[in-house]
């Protein structure tokens, strides 16, 4: 069973062994996170000038808008402001910015009625984040930029929680997609060949739960749990933010979601960063949970 919690007070020991078992948190925006967003907002208007973002796709040719996309993003996701940032919507969410550690902010676009669902703004199918080698003790984070409706945001697909998914996560490896892969994200505008894990049985996407936060709102939930982009039929394209957390004591001790299904090899553990000094996660940590990754394939 999946429980949805609001603005709930707990602190985020408890939290995250909740989010382990599959509940969902959802907060209003507090003030880092309507910062973090405010500064979004400015990249992105600077960068379409006089057109409406949420309406751009109506007024210009798709190629031209993956071409802005990809001068959008990098600058967003690797800008000092959101390194100065993220650990205040932490800590103000009562994360430890001591044992907290959190990956780039990534900028992410779902545009109306199939304009671009590909590369650089991809529709993603139903997928776990831990198909592709995420620890299990991740905590994924999710907030919109502008206002959402159900039409144009993600869906939780619950009832797979606990239960396995044929899925190709036994054929990706982190390393090629961070080498290959993901590089060549704006190369793909008409359709999506890179290779990524997917379900490779039916899925029932009903029943679907569906979360509407507020702009600089978010959703806090495991990177075990089944999701997708809802296809956006709501005629305005979505701007949303999100980034992923994991607890550095539940990484030594192995704590978090079941793996039910994935068989993928290597680790992100080398993309968080310490709150507190931005250090990476030990390398003698990303060594094993590799290790494991390679045992569990066999």
């Amino acid at each position: 069973m999946t429980s949805i919690f609001f603005n709930h007070e707990v602190d985020d020991d408890r939290r995250r062994q909740m989010i382990f078992q599959g509940d969902l948190f959802v907060y209003s925006a507090t003030p880092a996170s309507a910062e973090l967003v405010e500064f979004a907002r400015e990249l992105i208007e600077k960068a379409f000038g006089t057109l409406d973002p949420e309406l751009a796709q109506y007024e210009m040719p798709v190629e031209r808008f993956a071409a802005l996309l990809a001068d959008l993003k990098p600058r967003f996701i690797h800008h000092e402001r959101c390194k100065k940032l993220l650990p205040r919507v932490l800590e103000e969410a009562g994360c430890s910015v001591w044992d907290t550690y959190f990956d780039v902010p990534r900028m992410r676009t779902s545009t109306s009625d199939e304009y671009l669902t590909s590369g650089i703004s991809y529709a993603y199918h139903p997928h776990r984040d831990c198909w592709y080698s995420a620890p299990f003790s991740q905590v994924n984070w999710w907030m919109p930029i502008y206002p959402v409706v159900p039409e144009n945001v993600m869906a939780f697909h619950t009832r797979y929680f606990d239960q396995p998914v044929g899925n190709g996560s036994d054929r990706y490896d982190y390393a090629d997609w961070t080498a290959v892969e993901r590089p060549s994200a704006a190369t793909h505008i008409y359709s999506d060949t890179r290779r990524q894990p997917k379900p490779e049985q039916t899925i029932e996407l009903e029943p679907q739960v569906r979360v509407i936060p507020e702009p600089g709102g978010f959703v806090m939930f495991s990177g075990a749990h089944l999701h997708s982009t809802v296809p956006n039929t709501s005629g305005r394209t979505r701007f949303s933010i999100d980034f992923r957390t994991v607890d550095i004591h539940d990484v030594r001790a192995r704590r978090g979601a079941p793996n039910v299904d994935a068989l993928c090899v290597g680790t992100t553990l080398r993309d968080f960063r310490r709150c507190t000094d931005l250090e990476q996660v030990p390398e003698e940590l990303a060594l094993e949970y590799e290790a494991e990754a390679l045992s569990r394939r066999g």
